[in-house]
């Protein structure tokens, strides 16, 4: 299980009319695979919620999204998957299907919610319009296999 974290000032899904947003925070974009765990979901979950990525009245990156005050923006994005290694056009056979990912996707933002931390989510293997305000830009790639983090 992989996730791409952006911290944000300001981020927001729509499809026609919005559908959720988010001021501070994390928007997330969270990919699954055939081999992804409840495990899987669970470390990254923790490591994000517990992540130091805000910064504190000294202004250093010394504070967690919890005592930043800060929302998550969850995106399913079965593309951080795609295998690019042959030809032009990405192959999507790592990337788990609906039957494993959503369930997952679900258990993730759960479990980040039970952290104390407000969880929106985007649509399902929708097509999504994404609006992202990066602050700092901070972005890091978190990812787990076999219940660690990798």
């Amino acid at each position: 299980m992989k996730v791409v974290l952006q911290k944000v000032s300001y981020s927001r899904v729509t499809t026609k009319e919005l559908y959720n947003e988010i001021d501070q925070g994390y928007m997330l974009l969270v990919g699954v695979n055939n081999e992804s765990t409840e495990q899987d979901a669970e470390k990254l979950a923790d490591k994000i919620a517990n992540s130091r990525n805000f910064e504190d009245s000294d202004g250093k990156i010394n504070l967690s999204i919890k005592d930043a005050g800060g929302e998550i923006l969850s995106i399913s994005q079965f593309t951080l998957y795609a295998d690019v290694k042959k030809g032009n056009r990405p192959g999507f056979t790592n990337a788990a299907g609906k039957d494993k990912a959503l369930p997952l996707y679900k258990h993730f933002n759960k479990h980040l919610e039970s952290h104390d931390i407000v969880v929106k989510e985007g649509f399902f293997g929708e097509h999504m319009d994404v609006t992202i305000h990066n602050d700092g830009p901070i972005t890091m790639i978190y990812e787990s296999r076999d219940g660690k983090i990798v």
